[in-house]
């Protein structure tokens, strides 16, 4: 088989189990948002297993990337690409990770519900979870130019994530004897305020695998 179609083939394989990886967190991160929304506890357990299985496609890829290049010596822009996976899939994992912490603090607040509007912090996960669908798509597209409009949506998250943290300050001065629920929740605000980050660190690896400069985005 011809070289170059075999080294096609081989990145084809890795583009699908890519997109089965960012479709699984976003579909996590869906979980964990609508478990904060209802207190459906099957949801925080499927958000856990899930997280397995992000973590099994990111070794699986990175495995065979190593291996692709290794045995293919790509230069250029396939070497871009091959090396943007290895930051695609670390930031996606770590994202996953953020998706779980979603989900225990949904069954925490079951256990003792906040009584508070969680608005902004539902609406943090919801722009997240367009973040990373594009952010995917960016990177299996080769856009660019999504990847920097995706990177823009990260300003909303840290909006969200400011003023949240406010009305839980100032809930908290209004019930001191519940300071254990406002830490995690201002934890949780955080997770979801660095899962903007990642997505924003991916959508950079993006612009580097097409144009070959490293940009910051959202500075």
């Amino acid at each position: 088989m011809n070289t170059r179609i075999q080294f096609m083939e081989e990145l084809t394989r890795l583009h699908h189990d890519i997109l089965a990886m960012g479709t699984r967190v976003e579909e996590d991160l869906r979980r964990a948002l609508e478990a904060l929304r209802t207190g459906n506890l099957d949801l925080v357990q499927e958000v856990k297993a899930g997280d397995e299985v992000i973590n099994a496609l990111q070794i699986k890829i990175e495995d065979q990337t190593a291996i692709l290049i290794a045995t293919q010596q790509p230069v250029a822009r396939d070497l871009r690409e091959l090396v943007t996976v290895f930051k695609v899939t670390d930031n996606l994992e770590r994202i996953g990770d953020h998706a779980v912490h979603l989900a225990k603090t949904a069954r925490r607040l079951s256990e003792e519900p906040y009584g508070q509007s969680l608005e902004r912090l539902e609406r943090m996960a919801e722009t997240g979870c367009s973040m990373v669908r594009d952010a995917v798509t960016a990177f299996l597209n080769k856009d660019a130019a999504l990847a920097r409009t995706t990177a823009r949506k990260d300003d909303e998250i840290d909006t969200d994530h400011k003023a949240f943290v406010k009305e839980v300050l100032e809930f908290l001065t209004r019930n001191p004897d519940r300071a254990a629920q406002a830490t995690k929740l201002v934890a949780t605000s955080s997770f979801l305020e660095r899962l903007g980050d990642h997505v924003t660190n991916l959508c950079e690896a993006v612009v580097f695998m097409v144009e070959g400069s490293h940009v910051e985005l959202n500075e």
